[in-house]
């Protein structure tokens, strides 16, 4: 189970991630091969060490650890979404700590 910001909790869904992570790489030299391993890293991370419940930022987490090594393009797109960017300044500051 996934457990969202607000505390609801919703059965963990690859496929989400999937689509979000195919989203962010459009266009990019990165590989639905690539971006599935990604995923599952993701999930034998979870299953080995995290238990039954894991929160939906740790989840978010995980993904863009792995996808700034894969590709930085992708993880400012991905990340953007996920850590909804209030304004330029917190992309800026984003894009100053991927450099």
């Amino acid at each position: 189970m996934v457990v969202k910001r607000d505390g609801s909790r919703e059965p963990w869904d690859r496929n989400k991630i999937m689509r979000g992570l195919m989203t962010a790489a459009t266009k990019r030299d990165v590989t639905a091969v690539q971006l599935e391993a990604l995923v599952a890293d993701v999930e034998a991370e979870i299953r080995n060490s995290l238990g039954y419940e894991v929160a939906a930022r740790q989840v978010g987490d995980m993904v863009l650890k792995r996808l700034k090594e894969l590709d930085r393009v992708a993880y400012v797109r991905f990340a953007s979404v996920y850590k909804s960017f209030k304004d330029l300044d917190e992309f800026t500051t984003e894009l100053r700590e991927l450099r």
